[in-house]
Protein backbone atom coordinates (compact mmCIF):
# COMPACT_ATOMS: atom_id res chain seq x y z
CA UNK A 1 0.00 0.00 0.00
CA UNK A 2 1.42 3.57 -0.93
CA UNK A 3 1.51 5.51 2.08
CA UNK A 4 0.51 8.81 0.25
CA UNK A 5 -3.06 6.45 -0.46
CA UNK A 6 -3.68 7.04 3.21
CA UNK A 7 -4.65 9.77 5.56
CA UNK A 8 -1.72 11.04 7.68
CA UNK A 9 -0.29 9.76 11.07
CA UNK A 10 3.12 8.63 12.96
CA UNK A 11 5.79 8.16 10.84
CA UNK A 12 7.54 6.27 13.70
CA UNK A 13 8.64 2.46 13.40
CA UNK A 14 5.24 0.32 13.82
CA UNK A 15 7.26 -1.26 16.92
CA UNK A 16 7.35 2.13 18.62
CA UNK A 17 3.33 2.69 18.05
CA UNK A 18 2.55 -0.24 18.97
CA UNK A 19 4.08 0.01 22.45
CA UNK A 20 2.43 3.49 22.70
CA UNK A 21 -0.88 1.77 21.75
CA UNK A 22 -0.37 -0.76 24.38
CA UNK A 23 0.99 1.21 26.97
CA UNK A 24 -1.55 4.61 27.18
CA UNK A 25 -3.92 3.78 23.89
CA UNK A 26 -6.40 6.65 24.97
CA UNK A 27 -3.36 9.46 25.37
CA UNK A 28 -2.00 8.00 22.14
CA UNK A 29 -5.61 8.57 20.34
CA UNK A 30 -5.60 12.22 21.42
CA UNK A 31 -2.21 13.16 20.59
CA UNK A 32 -2.71 11.55 16.95
CA UNK A 33 -5.76 13.57 16.51
CA UNK A 34 -4.18 16.76 17.42
CA UNK A 35 -1.59 16.37 14.87
CA UNK A 36 -2.96 15.11 12.35
CA UNK A 37 -6.29 15.76 12.38
CA UNK A 38 -9.89 13.82 13.22
CA UNK A 39 -8.87 11.21 10.19
CA UNK A 40 -5.48 9.66 10.99
CA UNK A 41 -3.28 6.32 10.14
CA UNK A 42 -1.42 4.67 12.47
CA UNK A 43 0.53 1.41 12.34
CA UNK A 44 0.43 -1.62 14.57
CA UNK A 45 3.35 -4.37 13.89
CA UNK A 46 2.47 -7.18 12.03
CA UNK A 47 -0.92 -5.49 11.22
CA UNK A 48 -2.00 -3.51 8.33
CA UNK A 49 -2.48 0.04 8.83
CA UNK A 50 -5.54 1.61 11.04
CA UNK A 51 -7.03 4.32 9.40
CA UNK A 52 -9.16 6.04 12.85
CA UNK A 53 -12.57 7.75 12.41
CA UNK A 54 -14.59 9.70 14.90
CA UNK A 55 -16.54 12.55 12.73
CA UNK A 56 -20.20 11.24 12.94
CA UNK A 57 -20.57 11.49 8.95
CA UNK A 58 -17.71 9.34 8.54
CA UNK A 59 -18.82 6.43 11.26
CA UNK A 60 -22.19 6.21 9.95
CA UNK A 61 -20.96 5.59 6.47
CA UNK A 62 -18.85 2.92 7.97
CA UNK A 63 -22.17 1.33 10.06
CA UNK A 64 -23.98 1.20 6.74
CA UNK A 65 -21.79 -1.55 5.56
CA UNK A 66 -24.02 -4.89 5.43
CA UNK A 67 -21.29 -6.74 6.33
CA UNK A 68 -19.85 -7.78 3.21
CA UNK A 69 -17.38 -5.63 2.32
CA UNK A 70 -16.28 -4.60 5.64
CA UNK A 71 -15.03 -6.95 7.79
CA UNK A 72 -15.03 -6.82 11.32
CA UNK A 73 -14.67 -10.88 11.65
CA UNK A 74 -11.50 -10.32 9.94
CA UNK A 75 -10.27 -7.21 12.20
CA UNK A 76 -10.98 -9.32 15.25
CA UNK A 77 -9.14 -12.38 14.32
CA UNK A 78 -6.32 -11.47 17.01
CA UNK A 79 -9.00 -12.93 19.72
CA UNK A 80 -9.44 -16.25 17.87
CA UNK A 81 -7.21 -18.56 20.15
CA UNK A 82 -9.43 -17.48 23.03
CA UNK A 83 -12.70 -17.11 21.25
CA UNK A 84 -12.67 -19.84 18.56
CA UNK A 85 -13.15 -19.56 15.06
CA UNK A 86 -16.40 -19.92 15.01
CA UNK A 87 -17.44 -17.01 17.64
CA UNK A 88 -19.65 -14.74 16.36
CA UNK A 89 -17.21 -12.25 16.32
CA UNK A 90 -14.90 -14.03 14.28
CA UNK A 91 -17.41 -14.43 11.44
CA UNK A 92 -18.37 -12.23 8.71
CA UNK A 93 -20.86 -12.24 5.72
CA UNK A 94 -23.74 -15.14 5.66
CA UNK A 95 -22.36 -16.94 8.54
CA UNK A 96 -22.21 -13.52 10.51
CA UNK A 97 -26.11 -12.64 10.10
CA UNK A 98 -26.94 -16.54 10.57
CA UNK A 99 -24.82 -16.65 13.98
CA UNK A 100 -26.71 -13.22 15.35
CA UNK A 101 -30.25 -14.51 14.51
CA UNK A 102 -29.49 -17.71 16.50
CA UNK A 103 -27.71 -15.56 19.93
CA UNK A 104 -30.62 -12.80 19.67
CA UNK A 105 -33.39 -14.20 21.62
CA UNK A 106 -31.96 -15.20 24.67
CA UNK A 107 -31.27 -11.08 24.71
CA UNK A 108 -34.42 -9.97 23.98
CA UNK A 109 -36.38 -7.72 26.82
CA UNK A 110 -38.81 -10.31 28.17
CA UNK A 111 -35.57 -12.69 28.81
CA UNK A 112 -33.57 -10.06 30.56
CA UNK A 113 -36.17 -9.67 33.43
CA UNK A 114 -35.47 -12.99 34.49
CA UNK A 115 -32.15 -12.20 34.57
CA UNK A 116 -32.70 -9.27 36.79
CA UNK A 117 -33.41 -11.62 39.91
CA UNK A 118 -29.98 -13.23 39.72
CA UNK A 119 -28.43 -10.32 39.08
CA UNK A 120 -29.44 -9.15 42.13
CA UNK A 121 -29.44 -12.00 44.42
CA UNK A 122 -25.87 -12.39 43.49
CA UNK A 123 -24.67 -9.28 43.85
CA UNK A 124 -26.16 -8.78 47.63
CA UNK A 125 -24.17 -12.19 48.48
CA UNK A 126 -20.99 -11.00 47.33
CA UNK A 127 -21.86 -7.52 48.77
CA UNK A 128 -22.42 -9.36 52.23
CA UNK A 129 -18.64 -10.87 52.13
CA UNK A 130 -16.61 -8.09 51.31
CA UNK A 131 -14.61 -6.71 54.05
CA UNK A 132 -15.93 -3.49 56.22
CA UNK A 133 -13.09 -0.57 56.46
CA UNK A 134 -10.37 -2.48 54.82
CA UNK A 135 -9.13 -0.93 51.19
CA UNK A 136 -9.89 -3.40 48.38
CA UNK A 137 -10.01 -3.02 44.88
CA UNK A 138 -13.78 -2.70 43.43
CA UNK A 139 -12.56 -4.03 39.99
CA UNK A 140 -11.94 -7.55 41.70
CA UNK A 141 -15.38 -7.42 42.91
CA UNK A 142 -17.31 -5.93 39.83
CA UNK A 143 -15.22 -9.36 38.02
CA UNK A 144 -17.07 -12.22 40.94
CA UNK A 145 -20.13 -10.56 39.89
CA UNK A 146 -20.03 -10.12 36.92
CA UNK A 147 -18.77 -13.09 36.23
CA UNK A 148 -20.95 -15.32 38.24
CA UNK A 149 -24.03 -13.48 37.00
CA UNK A 150 -22.58 -14.96 32.79
CA UNK A 151 -22.39 -18.50 34.33
CA UNK A 152 -25.68 -18.22 36.24
CA UNK A 153 -27.70 -17.09 33.47
CA UNK A 154 -25.59 -18.20 30.29
CA UNK A 155 -25.19 -21.42 31.83
CA UNK A 156 -27.56 -22.17 34.33
CA UNK A 157 -25.27 -23.50 36.60
CA UNK A 158 -26.33 -23.31 40.24
CA UNK A 159 -23.94 -23.18 42.88
CA UNK A 160 -21.88 -25.57 43.97
CA UNK A 161 -18.64 -27.87 42.80
CA UNK A 162 -19.46 -27.49 38.98
CA UNK A 163 -20.24 -23.47 39.71
CA UNK A 164 -17.16 -23.06 41.95
CA UNK A 165 -14.79 -24.99 39.06
CA UNK A 166 -15.93 -23.11 36.11
CA UNK A 167 -15.68 -19.74 38.20
CA UNK A 168 -11.58 -20.66 38.94
CA UNK A 169 -10.91 -21.86 35.32
CA UNK A 170 -12.61 -18.54 33.60
CA UNK A 171 -10.10 -17.00 36.46
CA UNK A 172 -7.12 -18.36 35.11
CA UNK A 173 -7.41 -18.37 31.70
CA UNK A 174 -8.85 -14.29 32.20
CA UNK A 175 -5.38 -13.75 34.54
CA UNK A 176 -3.47 -15.40 31.98
CA UNK A 177 -5.10 -13.13 28.56
CA UNK A 178 -4.83 -9.75 30.12
CA UNK A 179 -1.35 -9.78 28.61
CA UNK A 180 -1.85 -6.76 26.21
CA UNK A 181 1.06 -8.26 24.07
CA UNK A 182 -0.77 -11.50 23.90
CA UNK A 183 -3.07 -9.50 21.20
CA UNK A 184 -0.59 -9.20 18.32
CA UNK A 185 0.39 -11.84 16.53
CA UNK A 186 3.55 -12.41 17.16
CA UNK A 187 3.44 -13.03 20.31
CA UNK A 188 1.14 -16.16 20.09
CA UNK A 189 3.10 -19.01 19.81
CA UNK A 190 2.91 -21.77 22.31
CA UNK A 191 6.81 -22.83 22.76
CA UNK A 192 5.72 -25.99 23.91
CA UNK A 193 3.63 -24.81 26.71
CA UNK A 194 7.03 -22.71 28.21
CA UNK A 195 5.98 -18.90 26.79
CA UNK A 196 2.80 -16.60 28.39
CA UNK A 197 1.24 -17.92 25.20
CA UNK A 198 1.44 -21.31 25.75
CA UNK A 199 0.64 -20.93 29.44
CA UNK A 200 -2.86 -19.31 28.35
CA UNK A 201 -3.34 -21.34 25.54
CA UNK A 202 -3.30 -24.52 28.52
CA UNK A 203 -5.56 -22.46 30.67
CA UNK A 204 -7.93 -22.12 27.65
CA UNK A 205 -7.82 -25.81 26.89
CA UNK A 206 -9.25 -26.94 30.48
CA UNK A 207 -11.58 -24.48 30.42
CA UNK A 208 -13.01 -26.23 27.24
CA UNK A 209 -12.71 -29.08 29.05
CA UNK A 210 -16.18 -27.45 31.26
CA UNK A 211 -17.54 -25.94 28.92
CA UNK A 212 -17.79 -28.99 26.65
CA UNK A 213 -18.87 -30.96 29.02
CA UNK A 214 -21.86 -29.37 30.59
CA UNK A 215 -22.88 -29.11 26.49
CA UNK A 216 -22.92 -32.71 26.36
CA UNK A 217 -24.54 -33.38 29.54
CA UNK A 218 -27.56 -31.36 28.96
CA UNK A 219 -27.43 -32.37 25.40
CA UNK A 220 -27.63 -35.97 27.00
CA UNK A 221 -29.97 -35.31 30.10
CA UNK A 222 -32.20 -33.27 27.60
CA UNK A 223 -32.13 -30.34 30.71
CA UNK A 224 -33.39 -27.29 29.78
CA UNK A 225 -34.25 -24.22 31.74
CA UNK A 226 -34.65 -20.44 31.00
CA UNK A 227 -30.57 -19.78 30.66
CA UNK A 228 -28.67 -18.94 27.12
CA UNK A 229 -27.09 -22.44 26.80
CA UNK A 230 -31.27 -24.16 26.87
CA UNK A 231 -32.14 -21.76 24.33
CA UNK A 232 -29.07 -22.25 22.16
CA UNK A 233 -29.26 -26.43 22.65
CA UNK A 234 -32.64 -25.77 21.14
CA UNK A 235 -32.37 -23.13 18.34
CA UNK A 236 -31.93 -23.85 14.18
CA UNK A 237 -31.41 -21.55 11.80
CA UNK A 238 -32.81 -20.56 8.68
CA UNK A 239 -31.75 -24.03 7.16
CA UNK A 240 -33.10 -26.23 10.05
CA UNK A 241 -29.14 -27.20 10.93
CA UNK A 242 -28.34 -26.84 14.70
CA UNK A 243 -25.01 -25.42 16.30
CA UNK A 244 -22.51 -27.88 16.60
CA UNK A 245 -20.69 -28.39 19.88
CA UNK A 246 -18.27 -26.57 18.85
CA UNK A 247 -19.94 -23.93 17.67
CA UNK A 248 -21.61 -23.69 20.81
CA UNK A 249 -18.55 -23.45 23.01
CA UNK A 250 -17.31 -20.37 21.10
CA UNK A 251 -20.38 -18.81 21.70
CA UNK A 252 -20.56 -18.90 25.00
CA UNK A 253 -16.98 -18.24 26.02
CA UNK A 254 -17.16 -15.66 23.85
CA UNK A 255 -20.21 -14.31 26.31
CA UNK A 256 -18.55 -15.58 29.10
CA UNK A 257 -15.60 -13.31 28.52
CA UNK A 258 -16.53 -10.62 26.59
CA UNK A 259 -20.18 -10.22 28.84
CA UNK A 260 -18.14 -10.74 31.92
CA UNK A 261 -15.19 -8.02 31.44
CA UNK A 262 -16.74 -5.51 30.19
CA UNK A 263 -19.41 -5.24 32.12
CA UNK A 264 -16.98 -5.14 35.12
CA UNK A 265 -14.82 -2.96 33.75
CA UNK A 266 -17.66 -0.46 32.73
CA UNK A 267 -19.25 -0.19 36.62
CA UNK A 268 -15.35 0.25 37.72
CA UNK A 269 -15.32 3.64 35.82
CA UNK A 270 -18.93 4.32 36.97
CA UNK A 271 -17.45 4.19 40.89
CA UNK A 272 -15.08 5.91 39.98
CA UNK A 273 -16.40 9.13 38.39
CA UNK A 274 -19.39 9.02 40.96
CA UNK A 275 -17.28 8.67 43.95
CA UNK A 276 -15.20 11.86 43.09
CA UNK A 277 -18.68 13.51 42.59
CA UNK A 278 -20.92 13.50 45.63
CA UNK A 279 -23.50 16.07 44.60
CA UNK A 280 -24.31 13.42 41.58
CA UNK A 281 -23.53 10.22 43.85
CA UNK A 282 -26.28 11.74 46.14
CA UNK A 283 -28.73 12.37 42.80
CA UNK A 284 -28.51 9.08 42.10
CA UNK A 285 -28.72 7.95 45.12
CA UNK A 286 -31.91 10.16 45.50
CA UNK A 287 -33.58 8.34 42.61
CA UNK A 288 -32.69 4.89 43.84
CA UNK A 289 -34.13 5.15 47.32
CA UNK A 290 -37.09 6.66 45.57
CA UNK A 291 -38.08 3.07 43.94
CA UNK A 292 -38.37 1.89 47.08
CA UNK A 293 -37.02 -0.74 49.81
CA UNK A 294 -37.32 -3.42 47.37
CA UNK A 295 -37.47 -2.41 43.71
CA UNK A 296 -38.12 -5.11 40.94
CA UNK A 297 -35.63 -5.37 37.95
CA UNK A 298 -38.04 -3.95 36.05
CA UNK A 299 -38.21 -0.79 38.33
CA UNK A 300 -34.49 -0.20 38.62
CA UNK A 301 -34.35 -0.78 34.83
CA UNK A 302 -37.13 2.41 33.83
CA UNK A 303 -34.69 4.64 36.72
CA UNK A 304 -33.81 7.26 33.90
CA UNK A 305 -30.99 8.80 36.23
CA UNK A 306 -29.49 5.68 36.55
CA UNK A 307 -29.67 4.31 33.00
CA UNK A 308 -27.74 8.03 32.18
CA UNK A 309 -24.85 7.41 35.00
CA UNK A 310 -24.26 4.29 32.89
CA UNK A 311 -24.45 6.05 29.62
CA UNK A 312 -22.02 8.78 31.00
CA UNK A 313 -19.85 6.30 32.53
CA UNK A 314 -19.52 4.65 29.44
CA UNK A 315 -19.44 7.31 27.37
CA UNK A 316 -16.39 9.13 29.07
CA UNK A 317 -14.09 6.10 29.22
CA UNK A 318 -15.67 3.19 27.01
CA UNK A 319 -13.98 0.08 27.79
CA UNK A 320 -12.56 -0.48 24.23
CA UNK A 321 -10.88 2.61 22.65
CA UNK A 322 -12.08 1.36 19.11
CA UNK A 323 -14.14 -1.42 16.78
CA UNK A 324 -12.86 -2.02 12.99
CA UNK A 325 -13.42 -3.82 9.98
CA UNK A 326 -11.02 -4.68 7.37
CA UNK A 327 -11.62 -3.69 3.47
CA UNK A 328 -12.65 -6.60 1.16
CA UNK A 329 -12.35 -4.31 -1.64
CA UNK A 330 -11.10 -0.88 -2.10
CA UNK A 331 -13.70 1.73 -0.94
CA UNK A 332 -14.18 5.39 -0.35
CA UNK A 333 -14.66 6.29 3.15
CA UNK A 334 -14.61 9.28 5.14
CA UNK A 335 -13.42 11.45 1.74
CA UNK A 336 -10.64 8.92 1.20
CA UNK A 337 -10.20 6.08 -1.62
CA UNK A 338 -9.00 3.47 0.49
CA UNK A 339 -7.29 0.41 -0.58
CA UNK A 340 -8.35 -3.42 -0.35
CA UNK A 341 -6.48 -4.93 3.17
CA UNK A 342 -6.63 -1.51 4.93
CA UNK A 343 -8.30 -1.60 8.72
CA UNK A 344 -10.89 1.07 8.88
CA UNK A 345 -11.45 1.99 12.54
CA UNK A 346 -13.99 4.00 14.37
CA UNK A 347 -12.69 4.92 17.64
CA UNK A 348 -15.57 5.21 20.37
CA UNK A 349 -12.75 7.05 22.57
CA UNK A 350 -12.29 10.15 20.19
CA UNK A 351 -16.28 9.64 19.19
CA UNK A 352 -17.57 10.42 22.67
CA UNK A 353 -15.02 13.34 23.42
CA UNK A 354 -16.39 15.57 20.77
CA UNK A 355 -17.04 18.64 22.14
CA UNK A 356 -20.06 19.21 19.14
CA UNK A 357 -21.92 16.35 20.41
CA UNK A 358 -20.30 16.71 24.10
CA UNK A 359 -20.10 19.99 25.64
CA UNK A 360 -16.96 19.84 28.49
CA UNK A 361 -16.53 16.88 27.04
CA UNK A 362 -13.94 15.83 29.96
CA UNK A 363 -16.64 16.08 32.68
CA UNK A 364 -18.52 13.45 34.02
CA UNK A 365 -22.27 14.80 33.33
CA UNK A 366 -24.84 12.43 33.70
CA UNK A 367 -27.99 14.98 33.41
CA UNK A 368 -26.81 15.26 29.72
CA UNK A 369 -28.39 11.82 28.96
CA UNK A 370 -31.67 12.65 30.81
CA UNK A 371 -34.52 13.23 28.07
CA UNK A 372 -31.84 12.94 25.30
CA UNK A 373 -30.83 11.00 22.49
CA UNK A 374 -27.24 10.72 21.09
CA UNK A 375 -27.24 9.34 17.44
CA UNK A 376 -25.87 5.32 16.91
CA UNK A 377 -22.65 7.22 15.54
CA UNK A 378 -21.97 9.78 18.39
CA UNK A 379 -22.82 7.32 21.01
CA UNK A 380 -21.69 3.59 20.14
CA UNK A 381 -19.44 2.01 23.33
CA UNK A 382 -21.02 -1.42 21.89
CA UNK A 383 -20.08 -1.16 18.43
CA UNK A 384 -22.48 -0.29 15.88
CA UNK A 385 -24.01 -1.50 12.16
CA UNK A 386 -24.81 -5.13 11.74
CA UNK A 387 -21.74 -5.93 14.55
CA UNK A 388 -23.31 -4.22 17.35
CA UNK A 389 -22.71 -6.26 20.55
CA UNK A 390 -25.22 -8.35 20.75
CA UNK A 391 -24.85 -8.53 24.25
CA UNK A 392 -25.28 -4.89 24.31
CA UNK A 393 -28.81 -4.64 26.22
CA UNK A 394 -27.43 -7.20 28.69
CA UNK A 395 -24.74 -5.45 29.80
CA UNK A 396 -26.76 -2.43 30.09
CA UNK A 397 -29.18 -3.93 32.39
CA UNK A 398 -27.12 -5.39 34.40
CA UNK A 399 -25.26 -2.50 34.91
CA UNK A 400 -28.23 -0.70 36.19
CA UNK A 401 -29.11 -3.93 38.39
CA UNK A 402 -25.58 -4.20 40.29
CA UNK A 403 -25.00 -0.66 40.64
CA UNK A 404 -28.67 -0.20 42.31
CA UNK A 405 -28.13 -2.50 44.36
CA UNK A 406 -24.65 -1.26 45.46
CA UNK A 407 -26.08 2.03 46.38
CA UNK A 408 -28.64 0.62 48.63
CA UNK A 409 -26.42 -1.59 50.31
CA UNK A 410 -23.01 0.17 51.04
CA UNK A 411 -21.54 3.29 51.69
CA UNK A 412 -18.00 3.77 49.71
CA UNK A 413 -15.06 5.93 49.90
CA UNK A 414 -12.09 6.24 47.63
CA UNK A 415 -8.88 4.64 49.18
CA UNK A 416 -6.35 6.37 46.43
CA UNK A 417 -5.88 9.61 44.75
CA UNK A 418 -4.59 8.69 41.42
CA UNK A 419 -6.71 6.71 38.69
CA UNK A 420 -3.98 5.90 35.81
CA UNK A 421 -5.67 3.95 33.41
CA UNK A 422 -4.26 0.19 32.44
CA UNK A 423 -4.46 -1.99 29.90
CA UNK A 424 -5.90 -5.35 30.30
CA UNK A 425 -6.11 -6.85 27.06
CA UNK A 426 -8.68 -5.25 24.89
CA UNK A 427 -10.42 -3.28 27.58
CA UNK A 428 -9.10 -0.34 29.80
CA UNK A 429 -9.14 -0.31 33.57
CA UNK A 430 -8.29 2.00 36.62
CA UNK A 431 -4.68 1.69 38.11
CA UNK A 432 -4.71 -0.74 40.80
CA UNK A 433 -8.61 -1.97 40.10
CA UNK A 434 -9.82 1.00 41.92
CA UNK A 435 -9.11 0.71 45.68
CA UNK A 436 -11.94 2.09 48.04
CA UNK A 437 -13.38 1.23 51.43
CA UNK A 438 -16.81 -0.27 52.58
CA UNK A 439 -19.24 0.11 55.02
CA UNK A 440 -23.34 -0.58 55.48
CA UNK A 441 -24.83 2.35 54.87
CA UNK A 442 -26.86 3.53 58.58
CA UNK A 443 -30.73 3.83 57.30
CA UNK A 444 -30.21 1.00 54.65
CA UNK A 445 -33.39 -0.40 53.25
CA UNK A 446 -33.77 -4.35 53.90
CA UNK A 447 -32.99 -5.73 50.36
Amino acid sequence: MRRMSLPPGPQSPSVWTTLQWLRRPYPFLEECREKYGETFTFGLYGLPPLVVFSNPEHVREVFHDDGESLLGGKFNRSLAPLLGDSSVLMTDGRDHKRKRKLLAPPFRGERMHGYGESMLEITSKILDGLPRGTAFPLHEVMQQITLEVIIRTVFGIAEGPRFDDMVQRTKRILELGSWPPLLLPIMQHELGGRSPYGRFREAVRRGDEVVFDEIRRRRRDGVRGTDVLSLLLDAKDEDGQVPSEGELRDELVTLLVAGHETTATGLTWAFRWLLTQPGTFADLRAAVDELGPNPSPEQIAKCEFLDATVREALRLVPVIPLVGRVLEKPMRLGGWDLPKGVAVVCSIYLAHRRPEAYPQPAEFDPARFVGKKFSASEFYPFGGGVRTCVGMAFAFYEMKMVMARILSRLELRLAQSSFKMVRRSITITPEQGLLVRASDRRFARAS
